[in-house]
């Protein structure tokens, strides 16, 4: 169909061209020049964050706080089997071991039930991704954390802007990171952030953004030259790719209420077909502001799932499931272990469909869905 709803398409604000010409025509391509300062202003009053770095993509801001926490051989890094690979693989690269835990059926989060059964020893981090843009039960995890001094690590990927109980996605753990990969909310094609509340993690965290060096300091006139200090990587992006982003969190708002309109669409919508046809539709609890992240819905059974993406691909609309759960992939039986059943991600993975969401879908789009989705029978 000439007409074919995507599933996701990048919202473009109105100063990009302009950012970026203003980069090209500068002497000053690479990172840490003015857009990136401004983008980094930007997400710290969006976060409320005390520091925040911006990184090449999220998976590098998790690399780095693997870094940050000097995980390695012999480490437990506690992560929820229904997430995407960069929560484990940021942490396996280093050679720590991935243990993976059920999730909450309600909202496809991280179980701190399940976290707490598997704590060992070994563990020395929990990663929480707040799935869709709904918390995670942060208080149930933070004691967990507490109890045992264990780091809390936030994948904030799709929780931009999200709160629980009134304080901001990112900023409720040891360290954060947010992902501006372009299927997010904001974007800048590929890039992320680290969000840090320590000073002094902080100091060490531009220190190995920098390839080990003091630059950062050097720029600041703390030095009077730089030099190699500590291990690290090239985890700065370039001045286009944050020229971008200052540009789209210039627009958050304008995004966070286009996006919330097509969400309360399908929540109107969909409720009264949902119950009828035994379908859990996404929900959020009452003390967590989400972020219209994703809108999906949890199918009676797999072959429900599999009935209702095949009728709404004929109707010209994309609907996709998500991930495949890492505790079963190749990778996973690879560098971590599953010292329990991940059942409920298992169930989860198995019976998911998300909708279109993007800021720009009409009304007339919307209606689409909504007609196609209330015409399946299950």
């Amino acid at each position: 169909m000439n007409d074919r709803i995507i599933f996701s398409r990048p919202y473009r604000s109105a100063a990009e061209l302009a950012n970026v010409t203003a980069v090209l025509d500068s002497d000053h391509c690479h990172g840490d020049g003015s857009f990136t300062a401004a983008a980094t202003a930007k997400l710290r009053a969006i976060t409320g964050a005390r520091h925040a770095l911006l990184t090449t993509s999220c998976t590098h801001a998790l690399e780095l706080a693997a870094l940050l926490l000097e995980l390695g051989p012999g480490d437990e890094v506690i992560v929820p089997s229904f997430a995407f690979t960069s929560a484990a693989t940021a942490f396996a690269v280093h050679g720590a071991t991935c243990v993976f835990v059920d999730i909450d059926s309600a909202t496809g989060n991280i179980d701190p039930q399940a976290a707490a059964a598997a704590v060992t020893d070994h563990t020395k981090a929990i990663v929480v991704m707040h799935y869709g843009g709904v918390a995670a039960d942060m208080a149930a995890l933070r004691q967990l954390a507490d109890r045992h001094g264990i780091a809390l690590i936030e994948d904030n990927a799709h929780g931009l802007g999200g709160t629980w109980r009134g304080r901001a996605l990112g900023t409720l753990g040891t360290l954060g990171t947010q992902s501006f990969h372009d299927t997010k909310n904001v974007h800048c094609g590929e890039g992320g952030a680290l969000l840090l509340s320590d000073d002094i993690l902080m100091g060490r965290a531009e220190i190995i953004r920098e390839k080990g060096t003091d630059r950062a300091r050097f720029l600041r006139g703390q030095v009077d030259k730089y030099s190699w200090q500590d291990i690290g990587s090239s985890y700065l992006p370039s001045e286009l790719n944050a020229a971008v982003l200052d540009a789209q969190l210039a627009e958050f708002h304008i995004i966070q209420r286009s996006r919330h309109r097509v969400w309360h669409t399908y929540a109107a919508g969909l409720g009264s077909w949902a119950a009828d046809h035994g379908v859990a539709p996404m929900t959020v609890p009452p003390d967590r502001r989400h972020t219209a992240h994703l809108f999906y819905l949890r199918m009676p059974t797999e072959d429900a799932r599999d009935g209702l993406i095949r009728h709404l691909a004929d109707h010209g609309i994309v609907a996709p499931f998500h991930y495949v759960p890492l505790d079963s992939s190749a990778a996973g039986l690879k560098y971590g272990r599953t010292p329990y059943p991940c059942a409920r991600s298992a169930r989860f993975a198995a019976t998911i469909v998300r909708l279109p969401l993007w800021p720009m879908l009409t009304p007339d789009q919307l209606d689409r869905v909504l007609d196609a989705v209330t015409a399946y029978r299950c």
